[in-house]
C-alpha cells in the first residue's frame, strides 16, 4: 500500500487544492490501481493522517512515559519511554515523506526549512520541541528530534517516591527554596535537570512572581504566577533574532521576585550573573556539565562567551551562586546524585565541594555540609 500511497498522491498533489474521494479515485485509475471504496478510504484516511500532528508518529505520544521521538531516514524510527531509546514498528515510505513531515512541521510555527536552510529547531503549538536536519548534511536521511512535555507535573515528593531523591536531600532543597538561595541544577542532555527545576519552582510561595526565561518553553512548574520569555531566531530575511541576552535584560523590568534562566548556555551567563548580584535573590537556572567538581570550568567558557576574563567572571559567580545541584539519569531513573556548594579559593577562583552526594553506593554528608548549613541558615 506504501508505493500506491506515494504514486497517488503524486498525482493528487498536482491538484493545488484538498483532493475529494472523486479525485483519489482518479488518482487510481490513473495510476493503473483498482478503484474500490476501501483503497479510496485508506488513501483518504493516509492523507488526512499525514496532514495533521505528528502524522505517522503521533500514536506513539500516547505510549506511557514518552519524553523522546527521534527518526534517522525512512526505516529507524525510535521512542524513549523511561527505559532508552528503542526502535518501533513504524516507518516511512521514503526519505521524502519524512522531509515532508519536517517541513509542514516547520511551517506551522513559522519556520523556514528547505536546502537553503536545512535545520530548525522550533517549539510546536503542543508543546513538542522539535529539531529536524535534511538529508545532504544528514544521514542515513532526514533526521527529526522530538521531545515531549511531561503530562504531570512531578513534585519533590513525587521524586522522593520513585527512589530519584533521598529524603534528607529533599529537606535540603525545599530549604534552599524557602532561603531564597541562588542555585543551578546541573547535569547531562535528558537527566531530568528541567524536571527538577520545575519540581523545585512549585515550591515557591505562590504570592511571588516567576519570570522564565527560555530557548525554547520546556519548564512547566505549578505555580499560579508566571510569566515567560522565549527566544527567537532570526527569520529568512535574517531580522527578528532575540537572544536570551534580550529576554534575561528585559526580565528584570518586568518586577520578578524569582527570575529563572531555563538553560544558562552562553552570553545570557553576565546578564544572569549581574542580576543575582544587585539584590535579584532567589534565581536560578539549569546548565550542562558532567558533575559539580566540572562546574567551574563550565561556567568559566561561558563566561568567556560574555566577554568576561576569568578574574571577573569568577569573582562574579563565587558573589552570585551558593548552591549547585548535580543529576543524572541511570537507566529509567532520574536521580539527584550531589548537592554542592561553591566557593573562591585563596586566589579568588571558584571551587565547589560536596555537601551530600548518592553515588558509589553512599549516601551521605560531604566535607561541604557545614557551608552548605550555614548558607541555609
Amino acid at each position: 500500500m506504501g508505493d500506491i500511497q506515494h504514486d497517488v498522491r503524486q498525482q493528487l498533489a498536482l491538484l493545488g487544492r484538498e483532493p475529494t474521494a472523486t479525485d483519489i479515485a482518479e488518482a487510481l485509475r490513473m495510476t493503473g490501481q483498482v478503484v474500490s471504496d476501501s483503497a479510496v478510504l485508506a488513501i483518504q484516511a493516509g492523507i488526512t493522517r499525514d496532514s495533521v500532528g505528528l502524522g505517522i508518529l503521533e500514536p506513539l505520544l500516547e505510549r506511557p512515559g514518552v519524553s523522546d521521538i527521534v527518526v534517522n531516514g525512512a526505516d529507524q524510527v525510535f521512542v524513549d519511554c523511561g527505559a532508552g531509546l528503542e526502535l518501533t514498528e513504524l516507518g516511512f515510505a521514503d526519505d521524502q515523506a519524512v522531509r515532508h513531515l519536517a517541513v509542514r512541521l516547520a511551517a506551522s510555527v513559522g519556520r523556514r526549512l528547505d536546502d537553503g536552510s536545512p535545520y530548525v529547531d522550533a517549539r510546536l503549538a503542543n508543546g513538542v520541541r522539535f529539531h529536524a536536519v535534511l538529508t545532504g548534511i544528514a544521514h542515513p536521511g532526514t533526521c527529526l528530534s522530538l521531545r515531549i512535555p511531561a503530562k504531570t507535573d512531578l513534585s519533590l515528593l513525587d521524586w522522593e517516591r520513585t527512589g530519584g531523591l533521598d529524603p534528607m536531600a529533599g529537606r535540603i532543597l525545599r530549604r534552599l527554596v524557602e532561603a531564597r538561595v541562588a542555585f543551578l541544577v546541573s547535569g547531562g542532555t535528558g537527566s531530568g535537570k528541567t524536571t527538577l527545576l520545575g519540581s523545585l519552582l512549585s515550591l515557591i510561595p505562590h504570592r511571588e512572581r516567576i519570570v522564565v526565561v527560555e530557548d525554547s518553553q520546556e519548564l512547566r512548574p505549578n505555580h499560579p504566577h508566571v510569566v515567560w520569555l522565549e527566544a527567537r531566531p532570526a527569520n529568512a530575511e535574517g531580522v527578528g533574532l532575540i537572544t536570551m541576552t534580550d529576554l534575561v535584560r528585559q526580565a528584570l523590568r518586568m518586577r520578578p521576585d524569582r527570575l529563572v534562566v531555563g538553560e544558562v548556555r552562553g552570553a545570557e551567563l553576565r546578564d544572569l550573573l549581574q542580576a543575582l548580584n544587585t539584590g535579584h535573590e532567589g534565581g536560578c537556572g539549569t546548565i550542562h556539565a558532567n558533575s559539580i567538581s566540572d562546574l567551574p570550568a563550565r561556567l568559566e567558557a561561558l563566561g568567556a562567551l560574555a566577554g568576561l576574563n576569568r578574574e571577573a567572571c569568577h569573582a562574579q559567580i563565587a558573589a552570585a551562586i551558593r548552591v549547585v545541584i548535580h543529576v543524572e539519569r541511570r537507566g529509567p531513573l532520574r536521580q539527584v546524585c550531589e548537592i554542592g556548594v561553591i566557593r573562591p579559593d585563596a586566589t579568588g577562583r571558584i571551587q565547589t565541594a560536596i555537601a551530600w552526594q548518592a553515588r558509589g553506593g553512599l549516601v551521605g554528608e560531604g566535607e561541604g555540609i557545614a557551608e552548605l548549613m550555614e548558607v541555609l541558615a
